[in-house]
Order: structure tokens, then sequence, then C-alpha cells
């Protein structure tokens, strides 16, 4: 049986929102619907859910919804420039040296994300366990409306702008061509990533052979602002009162 290591990752510092991963929303504290979750999956035998804080405060109230926080995050990797990497490095290294509990896979459930449907965490687990052989990880991804291959840069300290691709494939100036004949592009939305966790040994949270799980763009509501919060409390009113 593939052993699972779901983390919830909730750093205290936010700048935009402080207190976001606590703050409630619909009457939970935000890490709580991802916490839920997690434990309504179907693969919820096979899987340890955690909580990756710096914050005593926030491990207590992941552990009054359900979730494990065997250790607190160091500072060091909780800054607003700390990577993925780091903090999912350390959660699995903690639970190597401390346990000797050695997951297969690793399930990244983002709090920004409380609409998250069960049932595309299933789906996403069932393929990518079935897939592990041939890929690295998976990412959620929805089609991004605006094409990168029309985009510039600023160089020359901002005098010069520069297409930030001179061509691609076997078209050329793709800046200057219909958006038609340009390849779709695809944005990574956090709804779900899962990472075999032995590429965490190559300094990877990805891998080379990444498997797309493509999404409606408004299969979700993503919490980064107040307003999002507050547009989010109204939807998830209306929801259920429908």
């Amino acid at each position: 049986m593939v052993q699972i290591l779901c983390i919830i990752p909730a750093r205290s510092g936010s700048k935009g929102v402080p207190h976001k991963n606590i703050r409630e929303l619909h009457g939970k504290p935000l890490i709580a619907w991802s916490i839920e979750q997690a434990q309504k999956s179907r693969f919820c035998n096979q899987m340890r859910i955690v909580v990756s804080t710096d914050s005593a405060k926030y491990a207590e109230v992941a552990n009054q919804y359900g979730a494990e926080t065997p250790f607190l995050r160091p500072a060091a990797i909780s800054a607003d420039l700390s990577t993925d990497y780091e903090f999912l490095t350390h959660a699995v290294n903690w639970f190597r040296e401390n346990e000797n509990y050695k997951p297969d896979i690793i399930l990244q459930l983002r709090p920004t994300s409380p609409t998250r449907n069960v049932a595309i965490i299933d789906e996403c687990l069932d393929t990518f366990i079935r897939n592990m052989e041939e890929y690295d990880s998976l990412r959620s991804v929805v089609l991004f409306d605006k094409s990168p291959y029309k985009m510039y840069v600023l160089e020359n300290e901002g005098k010069v702008l520069s297409p930030l691709f001179k061509e691609v494939g076997d078209i050329s100036e793709p800046y200057n061509q219909c958006r038609q004949v340009l390849p779709s592009c695809y944005l990574h939305n956090g709804y779900i990533d899962i990472i075999k966790t032995s590429i965490l040994e190559r300094g990877t949270i990805s891998g080379d052979k990444i498997y797309p799980f493509v999404m409606d763009s408004d299969a979700d509501i993503d919490i980064d602002t107040s307003a999002d919060f507050e547009k989010a409390n109204r939807d998830m009113d209306t929801k259920d009162n429908t």
C-alpha cells in the first residue's frame, strides 16, 4: 500500500492578510477546510495529515481539527521568500529521523483552496499512484488566457523592451503572431500537488516528468486577500442557501 504524507503548509507570517491561515472563513479557520478535505479522502487510511507551521497557536488550531503537528517549522524556512522545497524536505527528514516513517508520496494541500473538491483529490491520487513509475509529480493546472509568448521584459535599466521569447518551435517572433497560432499554455493553480518523495533527493519538488491535471479555471476559490475572504464568505453563504 502506497504511504501518503499529506502536508498542509501554514506559516504565520502572512503580510497581505495577517494570520490568514487561521482566519475564520464560513465558520472555520482557513486551514480547517483542507484538513477536513484530506480526512474525507478515500485514501485517508493510508495517509498522515500534517500541518507544517512555525506557530504553536496554529498548531493548536490544527490539532483541534484532527491534524498532526509533531514539529514546528524553523523560522529560517518560514519567511516570505522561503520555498516549498525547504518545508517539504524538513518534514520528510523529520519523520525519517524521529519516527522512521518514509512516505512514498507527498500530497500538498494549500489552505488557500478551501472549496477544494474531495473527489478531485481522490482522482489525482488514484491517477498518480497508477502512474508513479512514469511520473515524478502531478500538478493541477488551468488554461492560461494570456500567452507568455507575447510577453516582454525591460532591459538596459528599463530603457529597452525585449521579447521574452524570440521564437517558439518553428515560429519566429511569436510576440508578433496571432494568439491562435501559438501553443496553448497552462498555469499551475496550486489546487493540488502530488510529489514522489524520492525526487526531493534531487533538489526538486517537480522532477522532470510532471503529470498535468487540467482543471476549469473557475473550479475553486483562491484565498489571497481580504477581498477574497469576503467574496468566499458570500459565495459559500449563497451556496448554503440554495
